[in-house]
Order: structure tokens, then sequence, then C-alpha cells
């Protein structure tokens, strides 16, 4: 079958598609502008639709680009599979793409990235952090060789396994009045001011999963997709928040925040690798995914 495309021309276009301009997509391809807008240009004329609409020197894709944009992704992860499954090297060298929620991703992670920089140098790991929605799209659509995410998920293009656990905390300043209770009441807590992280993020997910049907209206005062914001939040005004333990045990320590003594929420949560399910038709699979995931088992137990 005669090909009626290159595969540097389908990365051009994957370049061009993430900077928005031929200019530094030249740049992240190593060419010269001129030679990537020709790539581009020999791309479109082969298929017979353009895949960009114009705006100035700024590209934007149109109905074609998107269309092809997945699917040139997943070309271009496949012939990096390919080249890395025929080098003597794949398993210590080489770069794998890691998207993680921000509790992982901050908190647990670095430790991990620092055991393989030991055991591995030539090993490059790009680790993205984001909510658990946006890091599962992100798995999906190739910008992540594997995803680290709070809680199940349920989609059946995706494998998961478990890493550790964790579980969520209701946290008030040390000198809230309700850090000085024995017991803090489901009434008590619908009354709170609350700051809370944003929808989508695994977090918030698993909180308003557990006060369903326990506290009926919440007074959400503000979400924020940063840890750090609500907990000096928390810790400065008379706010309540949701956070993971790991995320406030050192201020808990510190006397900043102290823990509410709340029954009747079960908010324990798993924290899991995810990988797309392609089949893997190679024994090996993907071997720099399975190098972090033997690492991070040993880091577990």
């Amino acid at each position: 079958m005669n090909m009626r495309f290159t595969l540097r021309q389908v990365a051009v276009f994957e370049a061009i598609a993430e900077a928005g301009s031929v200019s530094l997509a030249a740049d992240r391809v190593a060419m010269t502008q001129s030679a990537a807008s020709m790539a581009l240009a020999q791309l479109e004329e082969a298929l017979g639709h353009p895949l960009f609409d114009r705006h100035g020197k700024h590209l934007v894709l149109n109905q074609w680009g998107y269309w092809l944009r997945g699917r040139a992704r997943r070309l271009l992860f496949d012939a990096r599979e390919i080249e890395m499954g025929f080098s003597g090297q794949h398993l210590v060298s080489g770069e794998i793409s890691v998207g993680a929620s921000q509790t992982p991703g901050e908190q647990l992670l670095p430790g991990l990235i620092s055991d393989l920089d030991n055991d591995f140098p030539q090993l490059r790991v790009r680790l993205d952090i984001d909510n658990t929605e946006h890091v599962i799209d992100g798995l999906l659509h190739y910008r992540y060789d594997l995803g680290v995410i709070e809680g199940p998920c349920d989609d059946t293009r995706v494998r998961q396994e478990i890493w550790c656990y964790d579980n969520l905390v209701i946290v008030a300043a040390s000198n809230h009045p309700y850090a000085r209770q024995a017991l803090v009441s489901m009434a008590q807590l619908e009354e709170a001011k609350w700051v809370l992280r944003e929808p989508g993020s695994g977090t918030r997910d698993i909180f308003d999963r557990a006060i369903h049907g326990k506290i009926g209206n919440l007074n959400v005062w503000r979400e924020y997709s940063h840890v750090p914001v609500l907990t000096e939040l928390v810790a400065n005004h008379y706010y309540l928040s949701c956070l993971p333990y790991y995320s406030v045990a050192s201020q808990v320590e510190g006397g900043a925040l102290a823990i509410l003594p709340v029954e009747g929420l079960n908010m324990n949560r798993s924290f899991s690798f995810i990988w797309r399910d392609d089949g893997d038709a190679n024994p090996g699979g993907n071997p720099l995914r399975e190098c972090l995931l033997k690492a991070a088992r040993r880091i577990a137990k």
C-alpha cells in the first residue's frame, strides 16, 4: 500500500496543533519554518482537506483537523513504541509522560521520580498535574502514557491498578469553635462556610458522595483547584474544607489546622495508576510504563 503522507508530516501537524503556529512548531520538531510550512501543505494536499483555519499567524484546528488529531497522536505514539520496542536501551532510557491528580502528583510522585532518577538516570518522567477528570481525558487522547488518579475509573478503555490508600478529613483552623468539640454534627457542618476543591476533582467527588443524603444544602463559599490556597483560607478564616490527610498532615502537626471529629462520613480512597487498554501485543507491554509501575509497587510495600 502506498501512503500519501509521511510520519514526519503527521508529526509536524501535531506540533502545529499543539503550538498554534508554524514558527513555534518548527522549533519543536527541529525544522526550519519554511520546511514545516511545506510539510503541512503537503499533508493537506495529500489528504485533500485543509486542517486549520488561519487567523493571521495563528492556526486553529478545523473539523477535519479535530478528526485527524486523535488519530495522529495514536499513530505517533505507536511509532515511538515500535522504536523503543526494538531498542536495546528501552528499559532504562526514553521519556514517559505521566498525568496525575493533585494529591499523588504533589505528595507521592516526587519521591518515586527521585528513586527512578537514581536507578535509571536515562529515564525521563514528564509530569503534569491536573484533576482526575482531565487526567483520564489526557490519557485517552494520548497526551499521557500513564495516569495516577484518585478513586475508581469506570471507563472500559482504561486499565487500573491500585497503588496505595489515603483518607479525606474535614479540617478547620485550630482556633475554630468546632475544633474544641468532642464531636461535630452534620447540622453544624451544614451551617458552616466551606472552601472546596473544584467539581471534577477526585477529592470533591468523594466528598460529595459522602455527604449525599446527610447534609442538605452545603454553603460552598469558594472553589479552587489548588490545595495550598484552600489550606491557607482555612487556617486564616472560619472556613471548613475537606482535604486529603496527605495534604494537611504537616499543618495539623504544626498546629495551624485541626481535623474535626465527624462521625458517619466514609471518605477512604485509593490512588491508582491507569493506562489505556490498547491490547499490548508486545508481551512486555509498554516497557517504560512497566519500569515505573515496578518502582511504585516497591515503594507501596
